[in-house]
């Protein structure tokens, strides 16, 4: 058992298929279209080397790019910041360069086999993450109310907790069918995902995540359901998710998606570097040797879009922050939706007004984090009087709420995230410096570990971010409110144009706030290859029919479509 309150169903079988996030709105198989043989697909010859907007310069920019190089097209690349979006690993000013902080995506689940097939590609290594009570975790430290408990499996927890993992299975089972749904997506059972989606999303879309709790007799008790929102399961508390809706939640417990993670070593943000730098062995039209940094004017990307409008010929004008205007047939948008609210000046003709609206809508999660190095993983000592470690990973109710040991072997050294927080919680970190939240830090664990000096051992000055402060961000990822299911179809869906007036195609919305599962790199890679999808098809070009793509089989696996009147 790798957290406190466990899935519903627990599998043991080695030869049972790997769960996959494509989730249950649009059940494709990801994994299968890039594994196959014949590719992703080609364009006319007669459209080699035609250049591709494409907007955003993190992971969902670079596959997208990537992609599209590799069939012949010409992507150019724009970025405001840094190439990797909230794949964001930084280092500490003065200490060993192989101490790394994440700043943004940091765990990765093994559901997530889109992104696994580019961490392959590429050489990177996994490894697991610590998180509560996970199997890499040597203890975990529970602190609600000013009480600690010590534990290195689940089982060392009060009963209590095992009582609210018991009423978190009951609910999943009796109000969201989890067990049949977890085995469909495991199977890959396409009928029968679909079976079970549409009744859910039906009855499910108005309820939020702690209406959905309230709703079960399980949880019956205030109690249970406090401590399931301040230690939750899987990633830890989930009381900041209580007001987004369920249907939200139940695509990430369906898919696994909180459990068994595993980190990049060296950092999530090479991914998208490796990428940027990789040489295909197999591309169309470019010579060998050929890689998105060699396609772009010394190696970088174009700069910041700062207007998008259309002009003749349903083309895509894009004007950039050093005054380029440059005209495409085609462009991707991988940003963060809500620039295009601000940051970029749009012409309303961009997108039908129903996008425009679900663009709006979206509603973000706030997020923040803060790291320190040390010179060793210091939290392995055992307290002589208890045997116990001297540290350990960490959920409280208090201003840190999720504290994380992170160490690369014992003789070399560390880093802690002293806080990890969401929405409510990261607005209090909003006003301070990153050395008044480590103070405010330390005394919380202060209190948590009266014997442990932490400061003794901090060799650099601290690390932060607050993800709804960044500008080019506003927010860590999206979350949907009740009701917004029809918003987020809109999103996901656009990629499939041909249903679009004729003046309305061209630019391609992707990123992982457009997919189902947001603030999941996973969701950034599916979305990507739906644009990838979207532009070949915008130039005339196909997949091959022994690998169909996205919008080749949408018709089958189409999201559900619920009542606008």
């Amino acid at each position: 058992m790798t957290s406190m309150v466990p899935n519903a169903v627990e599998h043991t079988d080695a030869q049972q298929p790997p769960i996959t996030m494509f989730g249950p709105d649009f059940p494709y198989a990801y994994d299968d279209f890039l594994a196959h043989p014949a590719g992703l697909g080609q364009v006319p010859a007669t459209e080699h080397g035609a250049e591709v907007a494409i907007i955003g310069g993190g992971l969902s920019g670079i596959v997208a790019a990537y992609e599209l190089m590799r069939m012949g097209l010409k992507p150019v690349v724009y970025e405001a910041d840094r190439i990797g979006g909230r794949l964001r690993t930084v280092g500490f000013e003065g200490c060993d360069p192989s101490l790394t902080a994440e700043m943004g995506a940091m765990r990765f689940p093994p559901s997530s086999t889109a992104l696994r097939h580019y961490i392959d590609l590429v050489g990177l290594e996994t490894r697991p993450f610590p998180n509560p009570l996970a199997e890499a975790t040597p203890s975990t430290v529970v602190d609600l109310k000013g009480e600690s408990h010590y534990a290195e499996t689940a089982e060392d927890l009060p009963q209590v907790y095992r009582d609210v993992a018991e009423a978190w299975a009951k609910c999943l089972e009796e109000g969201a069918e989890f067990g049949e749904m977890n085995r469909a997506l495991r199977e890959r059972d396409v009928p029968k995902i679909r079976e079970i989606w549409a009744r859910l999303v039906e009855k499910l879309d108005n309820q939020t995540f702690y209406g959905f709790l309230c709703a079960s007799e399980a949880f019956r008790s205030f109690r249970h359901r406090e401590i399931f929102g301040q230690v939750g399961f899987g990633t830890g508390g989930w009381d900041t998710d209580f007001p987004n809706s369920i249907l939200e939640i139940l695509r990430v417990v369906y898919t696994e998606a909180d459990d068994h993670h595993r980190g990049i070593v060296g950092g999530s943000q090479q991914l998208p570097l490796r990428l940027w730098e990789s040489e295909p062995q197999k591309l169309v039209h470019w010579p060998y040797g050929t890689s998105l940094r060699t396609l772009h004017p010394h190696g970088e990307p174009r700069p910041a879009v700062t207007r998008l409008h259309r002009t003749a010929g349903n083309r895509i004008t894009v004007t950039d922050a050093d005054g380029e205007i440059r005209t495409y047939r085609a462009a991707v948008f991988t940003a963060q939706s809500w620039m295009l609210l601000s940051k970029v000046v749009c012409d309303d003709d961009l997108f039908p007004v129903d996008h425009w609206t679900a663009i709006e809508r979206t509603h973000y999660m706030e997020s923040s984090k803060l790291f320190v190095p040390v010179d060793r993983p210091f939290w392995l000592d055992k307290d002589p009087a208890t045997g116990r470690d001297t540290m350990s990973m960490t959920l409280t109710d208090r201003m840190t709420r999720g504290t994380y040991l992170l160490d690369d072997g014992p003789d070399r050294p560390a880093v802690i995230c002293l806080s990890y927080t969401w929405c409510d919680d990261s607005l209090k970190w909003l006003p301070l410096s990153a050395n008044e939240r480590m103070e405010v830090m330390l005394k919380s664990l202060g209190e948590i570990y009266p014997g442990v000096d932490i400061r003794r051992h901090v060799i650099g000055s601290p690390v932060t971010v607050s993800w709804e402060n960044e500008p080019y961000f506003m927010g860590a990822f999206k979350a949907n409110l009740p009701g917004h299911y029809r918003y987020q179809r809109r999103l996901f869906t656009h990629f499939m144009q041909d249903r679009l007036p004729a003046d309305r195609r061209g630019l391609f919305l992707a990123g992982d706030d457009i997919s189902w599962t947001a603030g999941w790199a996973e969701g950034a890679v599916q979305t990507a290859l739906n644009a990838v999808w979207g532009v070949m098809h915008h130039f005339g070009g196909e997949t091959d029919a022994s690998n169909p793509g996205p919008g080749d089989v949408y018709d089958e696996i189409a999201p559900v479509e619920l009542p606008e009147d």
